[in-house]
């Protein structure tokens, strides 16, 4: 059996056993991995605090015979982002973005530019003190990753180009938006400003970095968060456990 040793980002555990511990770990080439770290419950030696949530850790493991699981041999701490655990908001925004994660990738897909974002994300939630915008980042570069992108060059309506200039108005069934002239503001189809629009649109389309450089002012964020929240419902069918204890 080949033995695989990557980064990770521990997901998940749950106790197994008498003395072990199921993981579900996150990696660049495998994308969402579950495996079984055999005795992790009474002697640390091989897993010396790796295991713990959210962590990025050095992981040793290989496929199990039977199953889609794996048999996880070793493990060294890499980086531990303890700014994650600083606060009961930092905390559920931290399990969001792993929730969100999961969802977008299921087991065993390969996700390079994903567990990309999502180090950066806790890297950046271990320092960053507006989570609200930090969230509404993640949302869009991991929603675009996954396949579901905005659409905002055009009216999803009439198809007539959008010049940066005026309201729209989101339509959760397309995934874009509509000019004035095929759509009203409503709860259901609530209203972007050209300034949320373009920052949507850099938010999915620019790297990390130069897209937490975006200044999101306060109506803009109001606008996208509203937006971000009948998306992702919308999209993946479902509103995720960990977005209750989030504030809207």
């Amino acid at each position: 059996m080949t033995v695989h040793v990557s980064p990770a980002i521990i997901m998940r555990t749950w106790e197994f056993g008498e003395s072990d511990l199921m993981v579900s770990f996150f990696t660049p080439e495998m994308g969402l991995l579950k495996g079984v770290a055999k005795g992790a419950r009474k002697s640390r030696q091989r897993f010396a605090n790796c295991l713990d949530l959210f962590c990025l850790s050095r992981l040793e493991y290989e496929r199990k015979r039977e199953g889609g699981l794996f048999s996880l041999h070793s493990g060294k701490l890499m980086q531990v982002f303890p700014g994650v655990r600083s606060g009961f908001s930092f905390l559920s925004l931290g399990s969001y973005m792993l929730e969100l994660t999961e969802i977008l990738f299921p087991a065993g897909v390969a996700a390079r530019r994903m567990f990309a974002l999502l180090h950066a994300a806790l890297a950046g939630l271990d320092a960053e003190k507006q989570i609200d915008r930090l969230r509404i980042l993640f949302e869009a570069k991991a929603m675009a990753l996954g396949g579901y992108g905005f659409d905002l060059g055009r009216c999803c309506v009439c198809g007539r180009i959008y010049q940066g200039e005026g309201r729209a108005v989101f339509k959760p069934e397309t995934g874009g938006i509509a000019c004035l002239k095929c759509g009203q503001e409503s709860i259901r189809t609530p209203g972007l400003g050209p300034a949320a629009i373009k920052l949507l649109h850099e938010m999915q389309s620019t790297s990390w970095d130069a897209a937490q450089a975006e200044r999101l002012n306060t109506q803009a964020m109001s606008e996208l968060k509203r937006v971000m929240k009948l998306h992702i419902e919308y999209r993946i069918g479902q509103r995720l456990k960990s977005a209750e204890f989030l504030a809207d």
